[in-house]
């Protein structure tokens, strides 16, 4: 027998039904509803006492530096050292051959012994002249002659004296050691080459030393930097003469942080019209000679005395076209925002210098997710917050 048909309204009817079935047999609710308030993550600012510092840009440069040149002439007999290494004051560098000063040095010794002989026999002549000239037998003139000869003959022997010592120093020159203690450079002339020795222009260079340990570093900065490190400086007792040199800190150009330590040791006492700058300098260890003259750096320089500040991290810091805030959390758990001047940024950590309570809790994760006056659910987390390495 044919199928009974059913109606299009049954077939709906049980299509609806199935469907809440599955979900329970009542229909899905709405969501709405207020927003749940953000989390976000609380902490107090950190009291530290710290020391305003201004960063420069400066380079290295040798407290001494040398340009070997000989002081005689001569060819060139021997080198006695590796192109850049390190020399000892009084190491032996270059030598010149010594055999034609050697001659001189003989030579000039002989002459003096001629002098010295000239002198013996005018003395003598000159004492017999004493007893002929009481006994009439030689006239006045004939002793003053003999009195002049004695004297001729002491000049004679100091001349020739003076040419020893002449001969010796020159001899002694044949040897170039090192001034001072540092890096030598390359060597410039290679030995059997001629060089020219003296004290004129034309002079042959051989190699320059610079000194490594300690090293200085200089640096320029403005006039209103310039007054306050002048009052900066008179606050921590220091003297005009540097007597109390203020301590400064640097960092190389591959450094992130300020590791190593020195002392200010000279300001130039004449600023530059043109640009407006003096000069400072600072002196630093350099045992291990990781310091070049002619290199790069920054260097920190005390700009206040120690005070205590509060910090706060810097990813906590916000920015409302120039002006620079914080979040804070009150009472009633809705955050609001307070305008701050920063100060410098010490490991991780910024100074506020002013608009900030020790007491206020300061929004250091969440930020970008709350905005002023809406209500948060805060959490403190001391151990979620970095924390600033010791000025």
């Amino acid at each position: 027998m044919p199928s009974p048909r059913v109606p299009l309204n049954s077939v709906g009817v049980l299509l609806v039904a199935v469907i809440l079935g599955s979900c329970g047999g009542e229909p899905q609710a709405q969501k709405g509803g207020p927003p749940s308030a953000p989390q976000v993550t609380v902490a107090l600012p950190e009291r530290q006492t710290i020391t305003d510092r201004e960063e420069y840009v400066g380079r290295f440069v040798a407290i001494d530096a040398v340009e070997v040149r000989a002081r005689v002439s001569g060819y060139l007999e021997k080198v006695h050292f590796q192109d850049g290494q390190i020399v000892k004051q009084g190491d032996l560098l270059f030598t010149i051959d010594p055999r034609p000063f050697r001659n001189a040095l003989d030579q000039a010794r002989a002459l003096l012994a001629q002098a010295r002989s000239n002198l013996l026999y005018a003395e003598a002549d000159l004492t017999r002249g004493q007893q002929l000239v009481r006994d009439k037998t030689i006239t006045e003139q004939t002793y003053e002659q003999r009195l002049q000869t004695k004297r001729n003959a002491e000049a004679a022997v100091l001349a020739n004296e003076a040419a020893v010592r002449q001969a010796e120093l020159d001899l002694e020159f044949t040897e170039l050691r090192a001034p001072i203690a540092g890096r030598i450079g390359d060597r410039r002339v290679s030995p059997g080459n001629l060089v020219t020795g003296g004290t004129s222009g034309n002079t042959t260079l051989l190699a320059t030393i610079v000194s490594t340990d300690p090293i200085r570093f200089e640096f320029s900065f403005d006039e209103a930097s310039y007054l306050r490190l002048l009052r900066a400086r008179d606050l921590h007792g220091e003297t005009a003469n540097g007597e109390a040199s203020m301590p400064v800190r640097l960092k190389l150009l591959d450094e992130t942080r300020f590791s190593h330590e020195g002392r200010m040791d000279f300001i130039d006492n004449v600023i530059d019209r043109s640009s407006g700058t003096i000069r400072g300098r600072a002196l630093i260890a350099n045992k291990e000679g990781l310091f070049t003259p002619g290199m790069f750096a920054r260097i920190q320089v005390a700009s206040s005395p120690p005070y205590e500040a509060l910090l706060v991290p810097d990813v906590a810091i916000g920015t409302e076209q120039t002006r620079k805030y914080v979040l804070v959390v009150g009472p009633d758990d809705v955050a609001n925002q307070k305008y701050v001047e920063l100060g410098q940024v010490i490991g991780g950590m910024r100074v506020i210098k002013s608009g900030l309570n020790p007491s206020d809790r300061v929004i250091v994760n969440g930020l970008m997710r709350v905005r002023p006056g809406q209500k948060v659910t805060a959490h403190v987390s001391a151990g979620d917050a970095p924390r600033a390495s010791a000025n």
